[in-house]
This record gives structure tokens, sequence and C-alpha cells, in this order.
């Protein structure tokens, strides 16, 4: 088995000499390079093709999440993992939604980040159970804003009508029920068409269901 290929990324020469010597002591393991700033890792990801990159999540100028972005938006083999000081949600969570693999605090023991290291390699995800449950939490939480978001262009009104058409409902049966003309409801229709961008009820009715309109109207009442 050919070994895994590691580049350390760090602005401390220091820190990136420590990393390199444990790894390079490790049977199945090398550094094949080092870098102290964004650019100069996603240029040596470019040149050097490693298996795994260890990420300081705080760099001179662009962030290591930033570098992360474009190293596993162009180079998706590469696995990074990033190295902070201490367990900053905030940042932990922006570094995954970038494509980290995960994280290890610098002040962990020497097998742990060489466990992470090997993990991060086959593609397994490194992040402690708490900070899971975090992230996991977020994520949710920002599918809920992003399916709240997708009405935002409608009106009371027009949530009222659209509503009705996801029960195939006929503009006479939503005019009776939202004591409205028929006429109204159709000038209603083909407005909330042209604000989702669809192009006709059953494509509404299909989208109030999708995008989960009884929970957006729920709160609201």
């Amino acid at each position: 088995m050919s070994s895994i290929r590691v580049l350390l990324v760090d602005d401390h020469s220091v820190v990136r000499l420590g990393m390199m010597t444990l790894i390079n002591d490790q049977p199945g393991m090398e550094t094949v390079g080092e870098a102290g700033t964004a650019p100069e890792a996603v240029k040596a990801v470019e040149e050097l093709n490693p298996d795994v990159v260890l990420m300081d999540i705080r760099l001179p100028g662009e962030s290591g999440i930033t570098a992360t972005r474009e190293i596993t938006q162009k180079f998706p083999d590469t696995k990074v993992v990033m190295l902070t000081s201490y367990a900053d949600d905030e940042l932990i969570f922006r570094a995954v939604r970038a494509g980290a693999k995960g994280y290890v605090l610098k002040q962990v023991g020497n097998e742990e980040l060489l466990n992470a290291i090997k993990a991060a390699a086959v593609g397994e995800a490194i992040l402690d159970s708490k900070t899971t449950n975090k992230i996991l939490a977020r994520l949710r939480q920002l599918e809920e804003e992003a399916e709240r978001s997708v009405f935002k262009e409608l009106s009371a009104r027009e949530l009222d009508v659209l509503a009705e058409v996801a029960q195939g409902k006929t503009n006479k049966e939503i005019g009776d029920a939202l004591n409205l003309s028929e006429t109204t409801v159709r000038n209603y229709v083909s407005n909330i068409l042209d604000k989702l961008d669809l192009k006709n009820r059953v494509e509404l009715a299909t989208f109030a269901v999708k995008h989960h309109l009884d929970d957006y109207l729920r709160p609201q009442s």
C-alpha cells in the first residue's frame, strides 16, 4: 500500500516542523510539502496532489476555510482536516460546509493526530459527537430558513391562495373559501406563478408540498 501523502499548512514554521517530524517517522505516511498561507496551500495541492491536507483554520490574509473551499472544489480527491487551537463551533461549522472532513485540536496527542490523518485519507469524518450534533442542528436550521425563503416574495393573501391551490381546489372553490371573486383568484394565481417562475397549477401544488408550505404558514397563524 502506498504512503498517505500529507501537506502541512500553518503559518508557524515551528508547528510545521513538529508535525513533519512526527508524520515522517510513521510507516505508511509522509509529508510531501508545506505552506504558510491560503494561496500557497492551493498552489501546493495543485503541484503535489496530497491525499490529506492538515490546514490551520487561521492563516494570515485569506483563512484556512477559504483555502479549504477552493481545494475541495478543485481537487475533490484531496481531504482536508482543519487544525485549530480551540473548538470554535462557528468556525468548525464553516469549515465543514467548505468541505473539510473534520478538525483536530493542535494540542491533541500524537496518536490522535495520526489517527485523524488516516481516517481522512479513507474519507471518514473527524468530529466528536458533541460537535456533530451542533453541526447537524445548524444544518437543519439553514434548511428550514431556505424552505421559508422560497415563499418570501408572496403576500399574505397570495399565500392563502397558494394553500388552497395545493389542496386541488378550483378558482370558484378558492373564491368561496376566501371570499374572493373568481377573477381575483385567477389574478392571484397568475401572480404567484410569475413570482415562483412556475407554469401551471399542478406545478404550484407540487411546489407547495415540496417546500412544506403548511409548516411555513403554521407559525404565522
